[in-house]
């Protein structure tokens, strides 16, 4: 089986800024790691391997430093990586960005693509089903547990607002996948001293056979007008005592900002 999994690198929440002149985000100095949703998916994909076997292959698109991200993957156990990386990819939206990545998903060849189900700094959740659809396969978004991948078919729990839905597909087959699926491991000491000789492979507009209309800024139908931090929230306060005490607070509070 044939098993890739898409990353990105995105900034540490704890540590994004916004130029305020600008308005777009301060990535200069700004520490990245790979995007929390994508290590449960290389993590599945691990656990996949190891029972069905096969050739687990992970891709990101990024500038070159988006190898760092690649290197922790090798450290966790993967088999092969690929920076999708071209100055002509630069501003690519969600749609020129699935694209992108279904140009070089396609040149790797696949059985069944695992992606987290979004990003931490977009939060579109468009990519991983927008990469499906470029390559004309079935797509299921949110599993919390894959039950079953047998002779050309999987079956899987589809995370719902109250429950999940048992789903079963053919494959190939595109997976987007929550944090309740499993617990990352951790990379081995072996893992590490590979990722730090690693050699990454890196993959351009011209190994992509890419239309050019569909790529980079060009090839992106919606723009970022611009970014803002959200206003601060007001002042809070935590109430103590015993709980008819709390009550009583409370309603005075309430009653203080006249929502009584």
């Amino acid at each position: 089986m044939n098993i890739i999994v898409c990353i990105k690198q995105v900034p540490d929440t704890s540590e994004v800024k916004i130029n305020p002149l600008t308005n777009t985000l301060i990535r200069e100095g700004v520490p990245s790691i790979i995007n929390p949703y994508d290590l449960h998916a290389i993590e599945a994909a691990l656990q996949i391997r190891e029972k069905k076997g096969g050739k687990l292959t992970v891709i990101t698109m990024g500038p070159p430093q988006a190898e760092d991200a690649l290197r922790e993957a090798i450290a966790m156990g993967v088999d092969d990586v690929r920076l999708i990386s071209d100055k002509a990819f630069a501003g690519s939206d969600t749609w020129a960005t699935s694209y992108t990545l279904s140009r070089a998903i396609e040149k790797l060849g696949y059985d069944l693509i695992l992606c987290g189900k979004q990003a931490i700094d977009g939060d579109t959740a468009q990519v991983g089903p927008e990469i499906a659809e470029f390559l004309d396969i079935p797509h299921i978004a949110y599993i919390k547990k894959i039950e079953e991948i047998g002779d050309g078919f999987v079956r899987v729990q589809r995370l719902m607002d109250d429950s999940y839905d048992v789903v079963e597909s053919t494959i190939p087959v595109l997976l987007t996948v929550v944090k309740e699926l499993n617990v990352p491991r951790l990379p081995s000491l072996r893992g590490k001293m590979a990722a730090k000789k690693a050699v990454i492979t890196k993959m351009t507009l011209n190994d992509l056979d890419a239309e050019e209309d569909n790529i980079g800024l060009r090839g992106s139908p919606t723009k970022v007008k611009n970014i803002f931090a959200p206003p601060m929230k007001g002042d809070r306060k935590i109430l103590e005592g015993t709980l008819e005490n709390q009550i009583n607070e409370l309603v005075e509070v309430l009653k203080s900002i006249k929502c009584l």
